[in-house]
């Protein structure tokens, strides 16, 4: 798997890519993390053959704090219509769904925190990522925002009771997760202390450290291996991917 190369983009220092991105390298892919309220954006993929965009505080449309916003939107949207692969979390899947015509308002049914599950549609079944995920995963959720209408040409693969659309593709390979899939325990009890608000709403238990540390367990058995395909998705030709069996599922 030499030479695949990521471009990670972390609006935030708070979510770094942390286990995603350790899953990620020893699948053998190259990371280069760009923080793009700090750092120039790639202006095109010459140097990169993916994209993974992170979770933050700001919301979508935040351009007016944060102008860098557009950037990713826009690189987000490049990606889509050039057929580079993209796994996009939390603010990175908003921001994927407002680039290619969805759009992203405050939750109707108030924050989702906590580490809960979500559940696959019937389309996930024959995804080359999600396809061989259980039928109700463990994820961390920690977001005050959702995407209300997905893009004209995305498929839903997965919904929770409180937001419908927690996964979904953009043509055949740029994935939005809505929840959180990188986190650590630490990373989660610092979201927790700087968003009281938020944790407030977290079931009790949920933010013991005991707890965590089994969750994340669970979190890494079923998403280590969803990494491991995106690097493989990410090395396919797209010329190659000409069905949805494309990748090997094991």
């Amino acid at each position: 798997m030499g030479g695949v190369r990521i471009l990670v983009v972390q609006p935030w220092r708070g979510d770094p890519s942390a286990e995603l991105g350790e899953w990620l390298l020893a699948a053998g892919a190259d990371l280069d993390v760009v923080l793009p309220a700090e750092q120039q954006l790639p202006a095109d993929f010459a140097g990169h053959q993916g994209l993974v965009v992170l979770g933050g505080k700001m919301g979508v449309y935040d351009d007016a704090d944060h102008p860098w916003l557009a950037e990713v939107r826009a690189l987000l949207s490049k990606a889509v219509s050039q057929r580079v692969p993209v796994l996009a979390i939390c603010l990175g899947a908003q921001l994927l769904a407002a680039a290619t015509g969805g759009q992203v308002r405050a939750a109707r049914k108030g924050p989702e925190a906590g580490t809960l599950l979500v559940a696959k549609r019937d389309a996930a079944a024959e995804d080359p990522l999600l396809g061989p995920v259980p039928l109700t995963p463990d994820v961390l959720q920690f977001h005050t925002d959702e995407i209300t209408m997905l893009p004209p040409s995305a498929q839903l693969l997965a919904s929770s009771p409180k937001c419908d659309n927690q996964a979904f593709r953009v043509g055949d390979c740029a994935y939005g997760l809505q929840f959180h899939i990188e986190t650590t325990p630490d990373v989660v009890l610092d979201w927790a202390r700087q968003s009281p608000e938020v944790a407030a709403t977290i079931r009790p238990g949920q933010l013991e450290p005991e707890h965590l540390h089994e969750f994340h367990a669970d979190l890494a058995e079923t998403w280590r291996p969803v990494a491991e395909r995106f690097v493989r998705l990410v090395a396919t030709p797209p010329e190659e991917r000409s069905n949805s069996r494309f990748l090997p599922l094991a």
